[in-house]
């Protein structure tokens, strides 16, 4: 694969040519040559597109997409379409499938699926056989096998025994495990934020409680057992700062935080749309001004998409009774362009790598081409059009968002939205 990249402004930190307005020369899908002015002389594709910016490719820590099992909400391949037009290059791939991905074969499964294709896939594994928070899975055959992390998608560990043991045994080959933050017990039968809104609106509230709860008993874990910790889509005040002093005790935390989570709060359940019916719940304004300082000053780790397809026929139903979740890809970095500036929404799109242990690629000469290309400027209305997901419910239909992608250079492969 070959291409010259024309006028493109590198937003990079780790590149020598952060900030600057460049030609980048791809051949063989390596960086070969950057400059102000590069001749075209082999006569290679040219890239050549309004307000062109380009960064490390981007990487999104939680996606689901369905297949195997659940192919009708999304299948891998249209999955991985979906995410290279959304200007992700690498996606950690959630197991709430059918069968749940827990085992070796299921790994190398989804991993072949992927194969030959510019986005990476990065399987995790479910953290227990069936996701049902009894045993162990197969955790270390699945690590052999190529899974990035161990995670009961959405589904929170009840016993602190399994959890302690699976930091103790995860330990011994550096393995990084997932705990979705919710007390179940608290939680109860609650489907959003337990507020005044809930109140006003009859609907059963889900406490923050039910989230610090979760988390500070898994720090506690974490502090007595070692091991690597991801707390993935965080939603309240308090679990900031409950992360906040983990992290000054030199804890081997991370954590994560739903780009949703960033826009909207729970009064926008007044229009009772089950598209906006996601898990953790929607919270207040104080809590999203908490969530945003903390992805400023570098608590939360990694901002995802949280990326969740569901069933038209699993949504088109009474709040109470409709399934959690939002597809996001497609308006992931329009939205975060809306709440922080493009370094910093670069920032956290590319921040996460080296946690789920993907290398580093910067835009220097010599190195890989792992890029994502982008125009920061752009403004439109979010709306169906704009989904390339075989599942449509977008929290984000109907939003204004900022900032357009042009498509990847990722696996020596060049995917461009036309």
């Amino acid at each position: 694969m070959n291409v010259l990249i024309k006028s493109a402004t590198i937003i990079d930190p780790k590149s020598e040519f952060h900030n600057l307005t460049q030609d980048v020369l791809i051949e063989n899908g390596k960086i070969t040559k950057v400059g102000k002015t590069l001749k075209n002389t082999n006569d290679y594709q040219e890239i050549k597109l309004e307000n062109l910016h380009i960064s490390q490719g981007w990487f999104d820590s939680s996606v689901s997409f369905g297949e195997p099992g659940f192919e009708e909400r999304e299948t891998i391949k249209n999955g991985l379409k979906t995410a290279a037009s959304s200007g992700f290059t690498s996606i950690a791939l959630n197991p709430n499938t059918n069968p749940i991905l827990d085992t070796n074969s299921d790994i190398t499964f989804v991993k072949s699926k992927g194969d030959k294709n510019a986005v990476t896939v990065l399987p995790i594994g479910a953290l227990t056989v069936g996701s049902k928070g009894v045993d162990l899975a197969e955790l270390f055959d699945m690590n052999t096998a190529g899974a990035v992390a161990f995670y009961d998608y959405k589904k929170p560990i009840s016993n602190p025994n399994l959890m302690k043991i699976a930091l103790q045994y995860a330990s011994n080959f550096d393995g990084l495990v997932l705990s979705f933050p919710q007390e179940n017990k608290i939680s109860g039968l609650g489907v959003m934020n337990e507020n005044i809104t809930s109140t006003r609106l009859g609907l059963k509230g889900i406490p923050a409680l039910a989230e610090e709860l979760q988390v500070a008993r898994d720090l506690f874990l974490l502090e007595y057992t070692g091991g690597k910790l991801h707390i993935p889509t965080i939603s309240t005040a308090k679990t900031v700062d409950l992360i906040r002093e983990a992290k000054k005790k030199k804890l081997d935390i991370t954590c994560s935080v739903a780009v949703h989570n960033l826009c909207f709060t729970d009064e926008t359940l007044t229009s009772f749309d089950s598209n906006l019916k996601v898990l953790p719940p929607l919270r207040t304004q104080s809590d999203i001004d908490a969530l945003i300082n903390g992805v400023k000053d570098g608590t939360i780790d990694m901002v995802t998409s949280d990326h969740t397809p569901i069933d038209i026929e699993e949504k088109k139903v009474e709040f109470d009774h409709a399934n959690y979740g939002t597809i996001g890809l497609e308006s992931a970095f329009g939205a975060l362009q809306t709440v922080f500036t493009t370094k910093k929404t670069i920032d956290v799109l590319t921040k996460g790598k080296q946690r789920f242990g993907i290398e580093q690629s910067p835009l220097n000469i010599g190195n890989a081409a792992n890029i994502t290309l982008f125009n920061p400027e752009s403004k439109y209305t979010f709306n169906k059009g704009d989904i390339k997901s075989k599942s449509k419910n977008s929290i984000f239909e109907g939003s204004d968002l900022k900032g357009n992608v042009y498509g990847i250079i990722s696996n020596n492969k060049i995917s461009l939205n036309k």
